[in-house]
């Protein structure tokens, strides 16, 4: 049996300090040019214009010769969360004038010498999902460039029966065949830092061996002609640190799921092109479906460890955004290159999934608060920072700024005016331009529904793609179904976002998840203890609202009403048999879906193939090594040496013990824990003596078995 790991190529990887100077910037063959320059100056001018435009109107709009306490928080309020739309208006009007321009510019692309790894982190994941996807990328590259890649499964996986479930998917795969596209296998026995150790940990151990390494998540799937472009372009630009994609959602079966793919692809391309364009060579990283160069990683992307505990201090948990700040600071360029196909990811299958991520990537962006005025980061970087921390505080600004209007109301209906609060022959009469609020009403909705505007214009102008949605008809139907949607969506999203930034200042941290993969069906008793808080607030509101003003009603009826449908909107965005009756009338349909490119066709074959496999999902982890020979003694030799005069582990104790005292693996399995199995599985001694187990025509002697470990 032999390990499933390469010989080791260890790089060193120091960890770097909040505070660093910025390095020079290494040598381009694309230098900063002015398009770039006025794309941040169109980005920016158009945002100071509009805010300006909006507060100006809106302190016309509140101004009663005086402007009192709750008016003033109204305004900040108000211009805040202004702003903030405007800046996401002024990228998507950005983004649609590079979609339609005619003259598009080739990147560099030049031959690649050597081999580039694509490392894959798992965490408790369906292994057979992502068996097929490495199954599909691998027989892709190996037509298309052998001996070019190599994969690596980089396993966080903590609990025991995922491990090994992953161990009995992954290992018939395994090879380390350097001619074609070896593919091996590495599980941590201490997964510190998340995802960000578990990649650092493969770049010290064996990053020397590769110029570059490509990082997915673990329902990443890339096509062979989007893998070796990346590595081209890369080759072509020896000053690039990284390059990003533009993943496109794919295999989306709920409702919510489907409204997410449908904009990630009508959308989508909308904000990447804008986001490219003021970006330039300081451009972000989202964690996966991008290529980094593995020195220049190594050299520059050693997280600091913020002061404090979690969920503010400790290992830093949004990592990607700071790889990318860190590579910039050392002087590397980041890019983002849209232009690449056949990179797909899923998305999160219902809103209560939606919100379980949400929990942990917000405190990952609030802890950026500790970079955005640190030393050495460009502008553009401050910028990502600021997007990212501002993309759940806006939750809270929005709350903020409709209390602060209830309130208002409450004080106009409740409190008399002081028509001579100041002395005077004339009374002070309250002025309120409902003209200009109307106006302003209008302005803002226009700048938040603007970019899907543009998206189905950019589609509608299209004649290939826009016959890859349905056709014109499809197309509009489907634009204004998800807007509808998204918008009896967004107060729940806006409610739950808050209720996360309010956890995260109170202190208490997310941990570490899995992200869920199946199709979200939750049930009604769910869906009512997770929205029961948003049902409650939106009968209120309501009624409130209706109490004080049918105007003021009908007003807030975009936010009352979703928020009172919340539980029902809840229970229809997960489950492929529910809300998804959307996608048999034809709406909201993905150009994949009818012509689905090459290596999702192999992914679904390979897919389907997972079905004649001969697993028992349900069985335990030792079951399965114990009624699988060959597998367990490629698990024995994947096991370092025990470390000798080890520390008091109570669970090596107890399951030691239970192994020699039972007669049968049912027995063992009937008074093991959680921690006893992971003890016998991660020790070498205590899996060894598991041997007794086996069927006894398949177990080994002791010579045999050395000779087998060697």
């Amino acid at each position: 049996m032999k390990p499933a790991l390469p010989i080791r190529a260890p790089l060193d990887m120091p960890r770097h300090d909040v505070n660093e100077a910025s390095q020079a910037r290494k040598l381009r063959v694309q230098h900063f040019n002015v398009t770039t320059f006025l794309a941040r100056l169109f980005v920016l001018a158009s945002t100071l214009a509009l805010s300006w435009y909006g507060a100006t109107e809106m302190y016309d709009v509140l101004n009663t010769n005086a402007i009192a306490g709750l008016q003033w928080a109204f305004l900040v309020l108000f211009c805040i969360n202004f702003t903030w739309i405007s800046f996401a208006f002024s990228q998507a009007t950005l983004g649609v004038v590079f979609q339609l321009w005619p003259f598009s510019r080739r990147r560099h692309e030049q031959d690649v010498e050597g081999v580039t790894a694509i490392l894959l982190p798992v965490y408790n994941e369906d292994p057979l999902r992502i068996r097929a996807n490495i199954q599909a990328m691998h027989e892709d590259l190996m037509i298309q460039a052998p001996g070019k890649f190599a994969f690596f499964i980089l396993s966080d996986t903590n609990r025991a029966d995922a491990w090994v479930a992953e161990e009995q998917a992954f290992y018939p795969l395994l090879n380390d065949d350097a001619a074609a596209c070896p593919i091996y296998y590495r599980r941590r026995y201490h997964n510190a830092e998340r995802k960000a150790g578990n990649i650092a940990e493969w770049v010290t151990g064996y990053g020397d061996d590769y110029e570059c390494m490509i990082v997915l998540d673990a329902d990443s799937l890339m096509g062979a002609e989007c893998l070796i472009s990346l590595t081209r372009r890369m080759a072509a630009e020896p000053g690039l640190g990284l390059i990003q994609t533009l993943p496109t959602i794919i295999r989306a079966n709920t409702l919510y799921s489907r409204i997410q793919q449908f904009a990630n692809h009508c959308f989508g391309p909308i904000y990447a092109s804008g986001l490219a364009a003021w970006h330039g060579y300081s451009s972000n990283f989202w964690g996966h479906n991008a290529i980094i160069r593995t020195k220049a990683f190594a050299d520059a992307c050693g997280l600091p460890i913020l002061e404090g505990k979690a969920p503010f201090g400790g290992h830093v948990m949004s990592h990607d955004f700071m790889e990318a700040a860190l590579l910039r600071r050392a002087g590397w360029g980041v890019r983002f290159d849209t232009d690449l196909t056949a990179s797909y990811e899923e998305a999160p299958p219902s809103l209560v999934d939606v919100i379980v991520r949400d929990r942990r990537w917000c405190q990952g962006n609030l802890q950026h608060k500790a970079f955005v005025f640190a030393k050495g980061f460009h502008i553009a970087t401050r910028l990502h920072l600021l997007s990212g921390i501002m993309s759940y505080l806006s939750a809270v600004f929005w709350l903020m700024l409709i209390v602060v209007g209830f309130a208002l109301a409450v004080q106009a209906y409740f409190v008399r005016p002081e028509y001579f609060a100041n002395p005077s022959l004339f009374p002070t009469w309250p002025v309120f331009d409902f003209e200009k609020a109307r106006s302003l009403f209008i302005l803002s909705m226009a700048l938040v529904l603007a970019p899907k505007a543009y998206g189905w214009l950019s589609a509608m102008l299209n004649v290939r793609r826009c016959m890859q949605f349905g056709g014109p008809i499809l197309l509009t139907l489907s634009t204004l179904a998800e807007t509808i949607l998204s918008a009896l969506y967004a107060p729940i999203l806006m409610l739950s976002q808050f209720q996360v930034v309010y956890d995260v200042f109170k202190g208490r941290d997310s941990g570490w998840k899995p992200q869920s993969r199946d199709d979200g069906a939750t049930s009604w008793k769910v869906a009512a203890r997770a929205h029961c808080s948003h049902t409650l607030l939106g009968l209120g509101l309501a009624g409130g609202a209706l109490f004080l003003s049918k105007e003021l009603f009908y007003w807030s009826l975009p936010i009352s009403f979703g928020l009172i449908l919340s539980i029902p909107l809840s229970w229809l965005s997960g489950g492929a048999k529910r809300g998804n009756v959307i996608h048999y009338l034809g709406l909201m349909r993905a150009p994949e879906e009818k012509r689905p490119h090459p290596i999702i066709a192999m992914q679904s074959r390979y897919d389907n193939d997972q079905a004649e496999l001969d697993f028992d999902r349900a069985a335990s982890s030792l079951k399965r090594l114990s009624s699988d020979p060959e597998l367990f003694y490629w698990h024995l030799a994947q096991m370092p040496i025990d470390e000798p005069n080890k520390e008091f582990c109570r669970a090596w104790i107890c399951a030691e013990w239970q192994i020699l005292n039972s007669n049968n693996i049912q027995s063992l399995l009937d008074h093991l824990n959680e921690k006893e199995c992971l003890a016998i599985l991660q020790h070498r001694e205590l899996m060894a003596a598991m041997a007794k187990y086996l069927p006894d025509q398949q177990r080994v002697g002791a010579l045999a078995e050395r000779e087998a470990l060697a």
